[in-house]
Parts: C-alpha cells; sequence; structure tokens
C-alpha cells in the first residue's frame, strides 16, 4: 500500500497502521530484514516542508513488505495511542523550549539594542509585549512540565494517572497552539533582523507549526478531549480536584464541560480553558507569586486578547521580564 506521510525515513523500524481481518490493526514494520535484504520500502520522495527539514519526511509505497503485529488485530489505534501519547507530551516541550528560545533572542537583542539614545527594553511598550510573552512561556514550561511530572508518577499515583490521560491532548494543544504566533512577535521585536535567516528566529519560525499539526491537529485534539470526557468523566473530577486546590474556583470549567457534552463545536472552548486553569494552577502551585497573578488576571478574566502588549500598568512588566529572563551581569 501506499504511505502519503512517513516521517524519519532512516529509522530501523516502524509502526504502521493497516488493514488486517479484523480490522485496522498496529505492526511493527523493519526496514532492513534480518538477512540483510530491504523490507519492501519503495521511497517516492521527500517531502519538501515548510520547516522541520532536518527532520525528513517522506512518501513511501510498501511492496511485500512484512510486519509483526502489536497488540490485539483490530486494535491499532488504541495501540497506537501508546505512543501517540508519549509524543505529544515531546510535542509540548518542544514547543515550550522554541518559544523560550525565541523569546530570549528578543530579550537579548531590546536590552542592547538602542533607538534615539535608549534601549529598546526601557520603551514602555516594549516591555509590556515582551512581559506579555513571557507569562505565556512561563505557563507553557510549568504545564509542559506539570504533564511530564503526571506520566513519571502515573504508575503509583491514581491523581497522576488520571492527569496524564485527561490532559494530554489538552495540553498539547494549547502549549503547540500559540507557539506561532508568539515566535513572530519575538520576531517582530528584532524588527529586520528577525526576518533575515542568518537569524535564528525565521528557522524558529518555521518550525513551530509542525507540533500542532503532527500526532494530531487542533480539531483531533479537541474531539479526544471530548472522547476522554465522554468515555471516563471521572478522569476530569480528578483533573478538575487538583485545578481547585491550586487555584480555586473551576465551576466555569464545570460549565464548559456541560456544554461540550452537547456541541461537539465548543470542544476548542473547553480544551482552551482547561489549558489556561491547568498552567495558571500550576503557576500558582510553583509560588510564581506576581507572576502567576498576572497570567490569572490576563488570561482567565475573560479580556479579549488578539496581540501581545495587552497588560496594563497593574502588572510590573519589567518585573517579569527581569525574573524569567535574568540578565547577564
Amino acid at each position: 500500500g501506499h504511505k502519503w506521510f512517513m516521517s524519519a525515513p532512516m529509522s530501523d523500524a516502524f509502526l504502521v497502521l493497516g488493514q488486517a481481518p479484523e480490522g485496522l490493526s498496529c505492526f511493527l514494520v523493519p526496514r532492513i530484514l534480518g538477512d540483510g535484504s530491504g523490507n519492501g520500502f519503495r521511497f517516492q520522495r521527500l517531502k519538501d516542508k515548510l520547516g522541520n527539514r532536518s527532520n525528513a519526511s517522506s512518501e513511501v509505497e510498501f511492496v511485500n513488505a512484512i510486519g509483526e503485529m502489536v497488540g490485539e488485530p483490530g486494535a491499532g489505534v488504541k495501540t497506537i495511542m501508546d505512543m501517540v501519547t508519549l509524543t505529544r507530551l515531546d510535542c509540548a516541550i518542544a514547543s515550550s523550549a522554541i518559544m523560550r528560545a525565541g523569546l530570549a533572542e528578543a530579550v537579548h537583542h531590546t536590552r542592547h539594542r538602542q533607538v534615539f539614545g535608549t534601549n529598546l527594553i526601557e520603551q514602555p511598550l516594549m516591555q509590556r509585549v515582551l512581559a506579555d510573552m513571557a507569562l505565556d512561556v512561563a505557563a507553557a514550561t510549568a504545564l509542559s512540565f506539570r504533564l511530564a511530572r503526571s506520566f513519571d508518577e502515573a504508575a503509583g499515583d491514581r491523581g497522576e494517572a488520571a492527569f496524564a490521560r485527561a490532559m494530554t491532548p489538552v495540553v498539547k494543544y494549547w502549549v503547540c497552539k500559540i507557539a506561532p504566533p508568539l515566535l513572530y512577535e519575538a520576531m517582530e521585536c528584532l524588527g529586520g533582523n528577525g526576518y533575515v535567516e542568518e537569524a535564528p528566529l525565521a528557522r524558529y519560525y518555521r518550525e513551530a507549526p509542525v507540533n500542532a499539526i503532527w500526532e494530531g491537529s487542533g480539531n483531533v485534539i479537541a474531539l479526544d478531549v471530548l472522547r476522554v470526557l465522554g468515555r471516563a468523566p471521572g478522569l476530569f473530577e480528578e483533573v478538575l480536584a487538583g485545578i481547585d486546590r491550586d487555584l480555586g474556583t473551576v465551576g466555569v470549567l464545570k460549565a464548559a464541560m456541560q456544554v461540550a457534552a452537547t456541541d461537539e463545536g465548543s470542544a476548542r472552548l473547553l480544551t482552551e480553558q482547561l489549558a489556561l486553569s491547568a498552567a495558571a494552577a500550576e503557576l500558582r502551585r510553583l509560588g510564581a507569586g506576581r507572576i502567576a497573578d498576572a497570567f490569572v488576571e490576563t488570561r482567565l478574566a475573560g479580556q479579549w486578547r488578539n496581540t501581545y502588549g495587552m497588560l496594563d500598568s497593574r502588572h510590573d512588566a519589567r518585573m517579569i521580564i527581569d525574573t524569567l529572563y535574568p540578565p547577564v551581569t
């Protein structure tokens, strides 16, 4: 058969879904057989991708390829989801990292770039743009590591197991979705210097969308959240208990869940609200103080936001920047 997308074609083996008499099943398909001969892989071409160029993606035809079934016959999607769950965590951590790298470039540039005799970072507007971005990066990083901790502790803790199952798609959705616009804003802080290929931000910007696309794009992820909610609502009860303990009210989340139970089109609303609340709760648990307060007030207070730089004077923008991105002395 023909596979339109197969990433990392240099790998020794691949998990592949294919039809069996019992239905769609999961197979481990080696590229090279034990005797050293090829296993019927006919690579048609490498994809010419927007970004992620150092990790090849291919189009392949399987001709009499041999595979070993993994998991139960007919349960291919269920089997491969164990791998997908792990790589969704990878996507969230990678997106957090690339956002932090991009924002670090912007902060460094503005600390040293002078306009009319004043460093850019001293400009109130620039401070609020950088601080606003820093809140999202801090929250995304905290939430991604919160998910990683749940993976580590799931075997011995029911609450952590619930968080890992229910919140993996939630965290992947939000963290990966915010990366492209945030990196664009970081690029703008450098002006034309950010738009040229000599600077790393151009590559970061091209790289960012892929994590939101693979292992389930936005709608697929949001529907997965609904599936978990429909099949195992008790998992979300465990998650909400943790959010309530660290953040406080969860009434809005419960209302969003009730709406989503009968309105599939609201799945993205629920997913984003869960992510924002969980990120805020983790910042509070970590003792992030005024940084956590600023995130809660600007992300959960209902203010419509379409671009960065929307902090008001109640929040100390310079403190946020210097705390999260300390200047080198």
